[in-house]
């Protein structure tokens, strides 16, 4: 199999890191969407990251679609089995995810929109939403146990802690560590772990 997007992306970022924590092989190509947009191309003609080509050379996009079939796969999931166990870590992931969205749109009305064109009131907008998915985020860390080993890192663990590191990298400015300790905290030691090491975002 083939993983392709780079890494600087929270969505290639945490499919790399669950089949890595599922235990299975992969190549890693780090493609950009934009230096390598036709490289990218070749490969998906969607241009979307992480895609990944599996082996029989079926190309899958999207990392929460990615990361169903690695667990199939896999024969194991990231996942609890409990179901409120599950409802709560998919509540924590459903945050990450909207954090990462949320920068994400930031970075690009700063970095793709020229300055004379930006919505003040859109980015105002955006910033709250961002803001209170790791508000959110920062509650549950408070309760989540803390990753001590890739044995019981879950889904949830992986995607709030990406996104964390992501928005620390691309938009800093945006949400200030000190606001958010647990969340932070947590971070750092999943950051630590093997799977996260092997695969830095930058």
């Amino acid at each position: 199999m083939q993983l392709v997007g780079m890494l600087d992306s929270p969505y290639v970022r945490r499919a790399a890191i669950s089949l890595r924590l599922l235990g299975l092989a992969f190549e890693h190509r780090p493609v950009s969407v934009f230096s390598t947009f036709d490289q990218f191309r070749a490969i998906n003609p969607v241009v979307k990251a992480p895609t990944l080509v599996c082996e029989d050379g079926t190309v899958l996009m999207d990392s929460t679609l990615i990361i169903d079939y690695a667990e199939v796969l896999a024969g194991r999931s990231l996942m609890p089995a409990d179901l409120m166990q599950r409802q709560r870590a998919l509540r924590i992931t459903g945050l990450a995810l909207a954090a990462c969205e949320k920068t994400v749109q930031i970075v690009y009305e700063h970095n793709l929109r020229p300055a004379e064109k930006l919505h003040q009131p859109w980015l105002d907008r955006v910033q709250g939403q961002l803001v209170a998915a790791y508000a959110a985020l920062e509650q549950e860390a408070a309760e989540m146990p803390p990753p001590a080993d890739e044995k019981t890192m879950t889904q949830a663990g992986v995607s709030a802690a990406v996104a964390w590191s992501f928005t620390q990298l691309m938009a800093p400015e945006s949400i200030a560590p000190a606001g958010f300790p647990m969340l932070a905290a947590y971070a750092a030691r999943a950051e630590n772990l093997p799977a996260f090491l092997a695969l830095p975002q930058v």
